[in-house]
């Protein structure tokens, strides 16, 4: 376990917490081969180009030379980014990462002819080919999708310069990440008797959990401030990335960076201002929560640090190992089929790095690509939020890992949309296996805590977020500037409204928050979607948990489809409509019922 106050090098982190990066590459040398190999194979596929209208043959070898490329060029790029994103000072680590995305971008310039001439073809032409030959029939979703964007497909010219650009268009978010993963200097938080406890990207989930007050102020402080130190740079980071979305969206033919963003994935813009407004309506549900939690902590105000204040004194200690049993018999519901593979994963095969180091990228992520084992990024505490992340994250790694095994390169990634479902799913899964199964009220307190916490992150902050990407990207449009005031001014507005009076606020602090999230701010409208994804999960795990026919089946099914089906149509598949309010609804009244359970088990106490 690594406690806030040690956090030891990559050095010195044990081999058997780590992931295994062999099983990508067995050495560096065999990476650099690939890596020479692949750069001098991307100009073949330019002998297809011009080529396509010649008939089915052409056209399915060009698309079968395209796929063998992406899944090369995945699997290169996967291996150099296990070893950066661990060790984000490691600069041998950052110039392998910086290789990959220089020949990706070659890939997607190379290969950028391939949906304009698909498009020249015409799609009824495409459906006689299939008709002719089976072997095309498998691309049917993908032609789907490329006719659906035709209006926004431009010219192979074009495409290439696009393509040429994504490296480029990347800048500002490494730049912003680099700053906060590797050079920000995080001032250590201060418990009552003046001990420093070290603060960094994988403590300071730890420290606000922590039950001391002092400590829990002084690491949300000390992070917050180190951000607003450099926030003119981050800004100018924030702006140059709106500025590029507003750039694309535009080239693009879309009418707004958001009707790009969503477009591009097949959502209707509807179904984000439908979230925005029920999350706002639900406003209520939150503030009788925090004031509740202020009355069980005993304080005159509640502050943001005071968020995720342990409300029972018994901590829970939960070892890594012990953690993956309580989410393996969480996820029984779902089969031997998906438990047993989840447990060699996390226990044998090491797709999980484990525990935090310096220079770690924050948080967790699922990682990987089709031929490469779904790797899991974490920070593992040995607490019950640390147990839950692993869930969630397992969820993504198992929903790609049945992707690959069901799907073809083409279909064999998925967007967030639908990704967000699998991990929360996991989560409620596993809350209802311990809700079960241990009835001590400190525990039960704990747990709906753990759950509260994840729905404050899912079901408040991100919605908030998106609410804030919506503001900035429609003031890039008017061409107005983006200064660290005015990023931080519309950031506090929105909080102040979603907090109301019930937590004090702190303008400069909560006002910096955009930029404690740097890789999900410059995805263009990314954040909307964990909100959206609780939002399915929940009605998902309702009906799995109460035996509802075909629910498993479907939700396995659904795990199984990658992008081989429209997102609103996998859900539908899964038995969960997004198009509609009610699962947002739905999810909100989950929420009151951890309301009502807390009240009560405070109560009994």
């Amino acid at each position: 376990m690594t406690t806030a106050a040690t956090v030891p090098t990559r050095q010195e982190v044990a081999l058997a917490d780590t992931w295994d990066a062999t099983k990508v590459f067995a050495s560096d040398a065999e990476w650099e081969q690939a890596l020479d190999a692949y750069a001098q194979s991307i100009a073949e596929i330019e002998q297809y180009q011009g080529r396509l209208a010649e008939g089915a043959p052409t056209l399915l070898a060009t698309l079968n030379y395209a796929d063998q490329l992406n899944e090369r060029v995945g699997k290169l790029y996967i291996y150099a980014s296990l070893f950066y994103s661990v060790d984000t000072t490691d600069q041998v680590a950052k110039a392998k990462m910086d290789r990959v995305l220089g020949v990706y971008a070659r890939t997607m310039a190379s290969s950028a002819f391939i949906e304009p001439e698909i498009i020249g073809i015409g799609f009824e032409t495409l459906k006689q080919w299939q008709a002719e030959n089976a072997d095309l029939v498998s691309y049917g979703q993908y032609f789907n999708e490329v006719e659906r964007r035709q209006a926004h497909v431009r010219s192979a010219e074009v495409e290439q310069v696009l393509g040429l650009v994504s490296d480029a268009f990347d800048s500002a978010n490494s730049t912003h990440r680099i700053l906060t993963d590797a050079d920000l200097a995080y001032p250590a938080a201060h418990g009552p008797d003046a001990t420093e406890l070290e603060l960094t990207q994988g403590t300071i989930g730890l420290l606000l959990t922590d039950p001391d007050r002092e400590v829990r102020r002084t690491a949300f402080e000390n992070y917050s401030d180190a951000h607003l130190a450099n926030k003119n740079t981050m800004a100018n980071c924030m702006a140059t990335c709106v500025k590029q979305h507003v750039f694309n969206a535009r080239v693009r033919n879309y009418s707004s960076a958001l009707a790009a963003a969503l477009g591009e994935n097949n959502i209707p813009t509807d179904v984000f201002h439908q979230l925005v407004a029920t999350v706002r309506k639900n406003y209520p549900t939150w503030h009788r929560y925090w004031r509740l939690r202020r009355e069980a902590l005993g304080y005159d105000q509640l502050h943001v640090y005071d968020i995720k204040a342990p409300l029972s004194t018994k901590k829970l200690d939960i070892p890594y190992t012990e953690a993956v049993d309580w989410i393996i018999e969480g996820m029984k519901p779902l089969g031997e089929g998906y438990t047993s593979v989840a447990k060699r994963g996390l226990l044998d095969d090491r797709w999980v790095d484990i525990y935090p180091n310096k220079g770690k990228s924050a948080g967790a992520f699922s990682s990987g690509w089709k031929g490469t084992p779904p790797y899991i990024l974490m920070n593992y505490n040995n607490d019950i939020f640390g147990m839950s992340t692993l869930a969630h994250e397992l969820g993504h790694s198992m929903h790609s890992y049945l992707t690959w095994q069901n799907q073809p390169t083409v279909y064999s990634n998925y967007g967030l949309f639908v990704a967000e479902v699998a991990s929360n799913f996991n989560q409620a899964l596993v809350r209802n296996h311990l809700f079960n199964t241990n009835q001590d009220p400190d525990f039960q307190i704990a747990l709906i805590e753990e759950a509260m916490s994840n729905f404050h992150r899912y079901f408040f902050i991100m919605p908030i977020l998106a609410q804030f990407e919506l503001e900035i990207h429609e003031r890039g449009q008017r061409g107005e500037p983006l200064t660290a005031a005015t990023l931080n001014g519309i950031m506090f507005d929105l909080f102040r409204e979603g907090y109301g009076e019930e937590v004090v606020p702190d303008a400069d602090r909560m006002g910096i928050t955009w930029a404690t999230f740097s890789g999900h701010m410059y995805a263009n409208f990314y954040v909307y979607q964990y909100a959206t994804g609780i939002a399915a999960a929940h009605a998902l795990a309702e009906g799995v948990l109460a035996g509802k026919p075909d629910a498993q089946s479907n939700y396995l099914a659904f795990l199984s489809a990658g992008s081989s089906l429209a997102p609103l149509d996998a859900l539908k598949l899964a038995g969960v409509d997004m198009a509609s309010a009610e699962p947002v609804e739905a999810a909100f009244r989950v929420l009151a019922s951890y309301v009502d359970r807390l009240e009560q088990l405070l109560t009994n106490k």
